[in-house]
C-alpha cells in the first residue's frame, strides 16, 4: 500500500486494445490430466515480503481465470524463460515493482506445483527497500500490503490457497534467521 492508500484501478474490464497488444509467446491453454492451466511453457509468480508491511497481494480483475479473487502477481512464462526471469516480469508489468532487473528484491527460495505436463513456481522473496507498487494494467482490480498473519482472511485464488501454508512457512523460517 502506498501512503494514499491501496493501489486500485476502478474499471476491471479489459481493455481489448491492451490485451491485442500484450500477446506473448506463451500466452495459451494447457490441458493436462490435472486440468487445464494457463501458460504454454507453465507459470510463475512473484511473492514480495516486506518485514514492515507483509506481503503484497493483487486483486485479480474479474474477467481473469479465478478473478475476484487474492494472489499474487504472476502469469505465462515465455519460451526459455526461467521461473524468477518470469516472475519478476510479470510482476513488473502488472505492479512496476520490482525493478525489471529484480532491483529492491532478494530471492529466498522457490515453491514448484508440478501438474503432469505443466508447473507453476513461486518465486519467494523479501524486499530490500521500499517498494513504491501501482496498478500497472488491467489484470488488478487493486494491490494491497497484507499481514502475513492476515493473508488466509482474504478469499484468495485457490492455488494460492493451497500454497499458502509452505509458502508462509518459507516466509517465517527466513524471519527467523
Amino acid at each position: 500500500m502506498s501512503s494514499e492508500g491501496p493501489a486500485s484501478a476502478r474499471d476491471s474490464r479489459p481493455p481489448e486494445e491492451h490485451l491485442r497488444q500484450q500477446r506473448r509467446a506463451g500466452d495459451g491453454w494447457v490441458e493436462t490430466p490435472q486440468g487445464r492451466f494457463w501458460g504454454l511453457f507453465g507459470a510463475a509468480g512473484l511473492l514480495i515480503h516486506d518485514p514492515d508491511r507483509g506481503v503484497l497481494l493483487q486483486h485479480r480483475a474479474v474477467w481473469s481465470a479465478q478473478g475476484g479473487t487474492w494472489g499474487i502477481p504472476g502469469g505465462a512464462l515465455d519460451e526459455g524463460e526461467t521461473p524468477q526471469q518470469g516472475a519478476i516480469r510479470e510482476c513488473w508489468e502488472e505492479t512496476g515493482v520490482p525493478g525489471p532487473g529484480g532491483e529492491g528484491i532478494t530471492v529466498i527460495g522457490e515453491y514448484r506445483v508440478d501438474k503432469e505436463g505443466w508447473a507453476y513456481t513461486t518465486v519467494i522473496t523479501q524486499a530490500t527497500q521500499r517498494l513504491e507498487e501501482r496498478v500497472a494494467d488491467a489484470e488488478s482490480i487493486e494491490l494491497r500490503w497484507v499481514p502475513v498473519e492476515e493473508v488466509p482472511e482474504y478469499e484468495l485464488h485457490p492455488g494460492f490457497a493451497a500454497a499458502w501454508p509452505e509458502l508462509e512457512q518459507v516466509l517465517r523460517q527466513h524471519s527467523a534467521q
